[in-house]
Order: C-alpha cells, then sequence, then structure tokens
C-alpha cells in the first residue's frame, strides 16, 4: 500500500476546497474528504492485517523512500507498525467527526475546513514518517493552522489563547529540534556519515554521555506537546477558546503527536537514558495525574473541566512510557486512541450545548436532559469513558497502564502506580458532579424549553466517535494485537539495560 496517499488525501482535499464556489460545496468536498479518509484508514488496517497473517515479520511495512536533500540524508522515508495504525485510526475518526460538527461553520467556511483538513495532513505524515527530519516537518506543519483555528474563529481571550499556544509549542518544537540534531550528529552509519533514519538509528548505539544530554531535550519538547507538567499551561488556555472542531483536534490528535514522539524518538533511540530518566517522568507523569484531576474539581467551566482533564489522563500516557515495560507501552498506547477518541466526544457535546445555550458554565445550566436527551446521552457516555467505566475504552487502557505498572517490583513504581490509580477517585468524582449539575436536576433557564435537540451532522459525529470507544472497551484485543509488536520492538531496545522480573 502507498503511504503516501494518507498525505496526499488530505492535501487534495485541502486545496479543493479552496476552489469551491458556495458554503453547500464547501461542506460536500470537506465531508467527502473525510469519508475518504476512514476509508482509507481502514483499507490500511486491513492491508497491515494481511501483511501480518502472511508472515511479514518486519519491523515497519510499506516502506517507501525518496530522497530530499543528500548532502545531510535526509529522505522522505515512510512506513507503520501496530502503533502508527493506531494513531492513523485515531486521526480518521476525529477528523470525521470534527468536519460534521463544524457543518453549521459560516465565517470564513472556505479558509476554516481548508486549515481543519490540512491539519490532518500534518498528522498523518508525522505519523507514518520514519525520517526524523521529516517526523519534525510533519510535527511543524500543524502549528500554524492550530494558530489560525483558534485566533480567528475561537471566543473569549481567543488572541491570548493562540499566541500562548503557538509560543509553548514552537518552543517545545525547538527543544525537539535539538534533540533530533544532537541524535544525527551522535549517530554513525560508517565513514563519518551521519542519518535521520530511524530504522538505522535504532541499531546503533549512541553513546549515553550524548543521551543523557538530548533525551531530555527531545522528551520535554514532545511533552510541552503532549501536556507534560509543568508546560501543560498551553491546554486549558487553548482548549477554552478554540472552536469545537479544533479542540476536538487539539486534544484528540495534537496532544498525541507528543506521547508518540516521547515513545517513537526519545525512548526507542535513547533507551540507555530512557532509564536513567525513568524516574523523573514517572514523577512528573504522577504530578500531572493528581495536579489534572483535582485542578478540575475546582473548574466551573464545561471546556475547562475537560481540558484540566486531558492533563490528567495525557499523564497515564506518560506513566506508561516512564514504567517502561511492554504492557505498560501497549497500555500507554491505547490511553492515546482511548483520550483521543473520548476527549473529542466530550469537546463535541460541549459544543453542541454552547452554540444553544451560549454558555458552558456549570451553574447556568441544568435539567438538559429533559429538552436534549441525546447530546446529554453524549455527555453520559464521554464521561463514563473518563472515569472508566468498564465496557468503555477508558477502562481498558487505564487498566493496561496500571498492570503494566505494577510489573516493576521496586516500592517507587508501585507507590506511583497506587498514587495514579487512586486518581480515578477524584476522576469520577468531578465527572459526576459536572455532568449531574449541568444536564441533570431541575431547569434553570425556561429559555432553555425552546432549544432543539442534536441535528443530523451532530449525531453522526457522535456515534463515529461513540463506535470507536465501545468498540475497544468491549473488544480490546483487537487494538491490544495491533500495538504489543510495536512495543515489543521498543522494549527489545531498552532491554539493552533494562531486565524485567
Amino acid at each position: 500500500m502507498n503511504l503516501s496517499l494518507l498525505i496526499l488525501l488530505p492535501t487534495i482535499t485541502a486545496v479543493a476546497i479552496l476552489f469551491c464556489k458556495g458554503l453547500k460545496q464547501v461542506r460536500v468536498v470537506a465531508l467527502s474528504g473525510a469519508v475518504l479518509q476512514m476509508a482509507l484508514a481502514g483499507i490500511l488496517l486491513f492491508a497491515y492485517w494481511t501483511e501480518r497473517s502472511a508472515g511479514n515479520t518486519a519491523q515497519m511495512i510499506f516502506q517507501s523512500g525518496y530522497t530530499w536533500f543528500a548532502p545531510l540524508h535526509i529522505e522522505y522515508f515512510v512506513g507503520v507498525d501496530g502503533i502508527s495504525v493506531a494513531m492513523i485510526l485515531l486521526t480518521a475518526f476525529v477528523v470525521l467527526a470534527g468536519v460534521l460538527v463544524s457543518w453549521r461553520v459560516e465565517t470564513l467556511s472556505k479558509e476554516f475546513f481548508f486549515l481543519l483538513i490540512f491539519l490532518s495532513a500534518g498528522a498523518y505524515g508525522f505519523f507514518i514518517s520514519l525520517d526524523l527530519f521529516t517526523m519534525f516537518f510533519f510535527l511543524e506543519v500543524a502549528v500554524i493552522p492550530k494558530f489560525m483555528l483558534i485566533g480567528v474563529w475561537g471566543s473569549g481571550k481567543k488572541e491570548y489563547s493562540a499566541m500562548k499556544l503557538a509560543l509553548m509549542l514552537m518552543g517545545g518544537s525547538a527543544l525537539v529540534l535539538v534533540g533530533i540534531l544532537g541524535i544525527y550528529f551522535n549517530s554513525d552509519t560508517g565513514g563519518g556519515v551521519h542519518t535521520f533514519d530511524l530504522l538505522k538509528l535504532s541499531q546503533m548505539h549512541i553513546q549515553i554521555t550524548a543521551q543523557r544530554i538530548f533525551f531530555p531535550l527531545a522528551f520535554v519538547g514532545f511533552g510541552v506537546f503532549g501536556a507534560l507538567f509543568p508546560f501543560h499551561t498551553w491546554v486549558p488556555d487553548g482548549h477554552s477558546s478554540a472552536p469545537t472542531a479544533a479542540s476536538m483536534f487539539l486534544a484528540g490528535i495534537s496532544m498525541k503527536l507528543g506521547g508518540y514522539g516521547c515513545l517513537r524518538v526519545a525512548t526507542y533511540l535513547m533507551p540507555e537514558a530512557a532509564h536513567e530518566y525513568s524516574m523523573w517522568i514517572i514523577v512528573l507523569a504522577s504530578i500531572a495525574i493528581l495536579y489534572g484531576a483535582f485542578a478540575t474539581m475546582m473548574q466551573k467551566d464545561l471546556k475547562y473541566i475537560n481540558a484540566y482533564s486531558s492533563v490528567s489522563h495525557c499523564g497515564f500516557v506518560l506513566l506508561g512510557i516512564g514504567m517502561l515495560t511492554k504492557t505498560a507501552i501497549t497500555g500507554a498506547v491505547m490511553q492515546m486512541v482511548s483520550h483521543g477518541l473520548m476527549t473529542a466526544l466530550f469537546f463535541a457535546a460541549i459544543g453542541m450545548i454552547y452554540d444553544r445555550t451560549h454558555t458552558r458554565m456549570v451553574a447556568q445550566l441544568g435539567g438538559l436532559l429533559k429538552i436534549m436527551p441525546f447530546i446529554c446521552t453524549v455527555i453520559f457516555i464521554a464521561g463514563l469513558c473518563s472515569l472508566g467505566l468498564p465496557g468503555f475504552s477508558g477502562f481498558v487502557a487505564e487498566m493496561t497502564v496500571f498492570m503494566g505498572s505494577w510489573q516493576n517490583p521496586e516500592m517507587f513504581y508501585r507507590i506511583a502506580t497506587i498514587a495514579a490509580c487512586a486518581s480515578i477517585v477524584v476522576t469520577a468524582v468531578y465527572i459526576l458532579r459536572a455532568i449531574g449539575q449541568s444536564v441533570m436536576g431541575p431547569i434553570t433557564n425556561q429559555e432553555h424549553l425552546k432549544l432543539s435537540d442534536a441535528s443530523w451532522n451532530e449525531k453522526f459525529a457522535a456515534i463515529v466517535l461513540i463506535i470507536g470507544i465501545v468498540a475497544i472497551g468491549v473488544a480490546p484485543f483487537w487494538l491490544s494485537d495491533l500495538i504489543t509488536p510495536g512495543a515489543q520492538h521498543i522494549m527489545e531496545n531498552v532491554g539493552r539495560i533494562v531486565t524485567l522480573k
């Protein structure tokens, strides 16, 4: 299969949108492109399973490459394993739902849908890249569209939020670039020739002195994208001001670029430093989990509730990576997929409520279940998934992280695992309280009686995401089996100096 189609399709769709005449054409082209992305992701999953079933045991399959800049050995080199395929599926689900939720955007609709679709091209390119410089290029492709989506179509302190997001992500990108260049200049394929090739780099041994310098730079740089404490402060402001589809993309996909980079680049290529810094990663992850949960309890705005909750849930991703066990890493990737789906669903439902009530303040809502049963049901599903109810993806992902974390017998790792587990109680408190106050009880505003329930496009958007959440929660082994071989390859690199008991 030609993986470049994953980049070409959204790029062609985005360009086609610019030549559309009228809002109807823009919507049709954007939706058609999103549907084709979903179909292509499904074809990729089927082709991947077929290749593996046929006995293809290569670490990365469907590889292809072209030289971009020969003097520095920069190549457009792509390929996928199960982890990449899982991220691509997540992107396709969120993009389709985001287009459907944005159906009523009329202000500069052509530009809005262009930026939204173009973002997906950057995400796909990042997840399939096997060249570090190409990966960095696609990481940067997404920053400017995020800035524009918030700054132009956002609400509240949108200029401040857009500027803060852009500056912090650019700062993270600068650290990533230094980390990648450090890896490059400390590689040697023979005769003093350096490489950005991820597969070749994984077979080399970078000097531990270099790893100690460049691992924290790469990990923290990607961690900024993934809400690593204390560099998470762009998340609440960015989400609260972003339009609904942009919030869905930021939380559902953009934050996963950070977790994926921490795993695929920092941990995989610098395993000795990953082991040495693992305690610091776990400390920061545990703080993020607990801090995010308790900070969420103090919020009165539904978007801020979901944003701070995302900080907590992304902490589980970093916790799983820091634990350095195959099960924990598998759980971290499952958590990325699960959180991407459920937080996109939550933001979609919040956006539906805000479009009708023009408020996100919990105290100003109430009794909406009687007026908007479908939207409120979606809120319930997203909330129950967030608090880890069995039958939904959140339970499966978090339990896998906990089980993998408990495999470390040392007391420090056990205490961190217990602390992370304790956050579930706090999560249940703030989720149930927020949902109870906003959608249940008596109707607090009689004007809300005039409101309507979800439209066809909003229903389809929610159903697409719910299907993904339930598919993982009820039958998780297809996703676990997809991810585990990739986690095993990462652990083989880490296993040079880590022996699991």
